[in-house]
């Protein structure tokens, strides 16, 4: 990959430490134009996924229209044409950002680690793109090299964690869910991300196969936690979660993982915004036979839906599409458990366990 660097961020960007910082901490939120493997990206106009992903289909998607009332298309997220940076390439970039920071403050490795209470080869190994940032780095790091520093550290952070451990066909719905003012899941293999608690996300990733190294697990699951960042984030979205009860039932990571995993319902859907449903193991009349679904309501009141497969999902945006898995939706949701019994039976089956 080869990108050229400015050569002057602006008279007060500080020195050139400090804007090599910036370039590295706006590259892939689209503040700037980069050509990568014959993807041109053409800065806010053309953002991909991930954090400024967020806004991906404010150009492209639904609600975006260049000419009013003219329909737009998504694009199939497949395996195919996907232009976002490989994970080791951002996990690089960040640590390049760091180390940038931590030279222009005169500080070793030696003298840094100590400071920031981690260890110099933990450090190091961050800084060279072999280590998930922990989030304790970020509010440790402004006491050491300042408020400006832990800014543009803070944004290189963003811009990795939204989507560095997401898969590429889901970073586009990632994008979708961190602006939608409503969002809707019916799973039926797992507990949905958005509330998956830690252990849960661990057992999930261990026994992925092909079986994944101790870095790429660390990398999925801080990933996914700092995406369920959006049920506290967005409070004024209406969170609405349909989940089979085999689900429950399964015991994914043993029983003290399910037991968590219980308790960590019961907290999320105690939130204003956040709606929990568990579809009973019995269920004659059921609709979602058809499989998982999710779904989103954008800021312009549109909606979108998304599926997935193996390794591949896609957007669904056809009106007469999205009609049939709202109308789906809306029969799960009658057919599921209500608020209090959905509360009662993990309260139950967390006293068997």
């Amino acid at each position: 990959m080869a990108a050229t660097l400015p050569r002057s961020v602006g008279p007060s960007a500080g020195p050139a430490p400090i804007q090599i910082a910036l370039y590295w901490s706006t590259r892939w939120t689209g503040s700037v134009a980069v050509r990568e493997h014959g993807c041109a990206e053409r800065g806010a106009a053309r953002l991909a996924h991930g954090t400024g992903g967020a806004r991906a289909w404010q150009g492209h998607g639904p609600g975006a229209h260049g000419h009013r009332g003219r329909r737009l298309r998504w694009r199939r997220a497949g395996r195919g044409g996907n232009c976002e940076p490989e994970l080791s390439e951002s996990l690089k970039t960040f640590g390049a950002v760091l180390k940038a920071l931590r030279e222009e403050a005169r500080l070793t490795q030696e003298q840094f680690a100590p400071l920031v209470r981690y260890s110099v080869a933990y450090i190091a190994k961050i800084e060279q793109g072999k280590r998930f940032p922990p989030r304790d780095l970020l509010d440790r790091s402004e006491e050491v090299l300042g408020a400006t520093a832990a800014r543009v550290l803070g944004a290189a952070a963003r811009s990795l964690t939204r989507k560095a451990g997401l898969a590429s066909w889901f970073r586009q719905w990632a994008g979708i869910e961190e602006e939608a003012i409503s969002l809707y899941a019916y799973e039926c293999r797992a507990i949905p991300g958005l509330l998956q608690p830690e252990p849960y996300i661990r057992a999930i990733f261990e026994r992925r196969l092909p079986p994944l190294s101790e870095e790429q697990i660390e990398r999925q699951v801080g990933s996914r936690l700092e995406r369920q960042q959006l049920l506290t984030e967005r409070p004024n979205t209406a969170f609405s979660f349909i989940i089979e009860q085999a689900l429950l039932e399964r015991h994914m990571g043993g029983p003290q993982v399910a037991r968590t995993l219980v308790d960590h319902l019961l907290k999320e859907g105690a939130r204003r915004n956040v709606e929990i449903q568990v579809m009973p193991l019995r269920q004659y009349d059921h609709a979602g036979i058809d499989g998982l679904m999710y779904l989103a309501e954008t800021p312009q009141h549109e909606w979108v839906g998304y599926s997935e497969g193996q390794q591949s999902s896609i957007l669904i945006t056809s009106p007469k599409d999205v009609s049939a898995m709202l109308q789906r939706y809306g029969k799960l949701r009658s057919q599921a458990l209500g608020r209090e019994a959905t509360v009662s039976l993990p309260e139950q089956m967390r006293g068997a366990l």
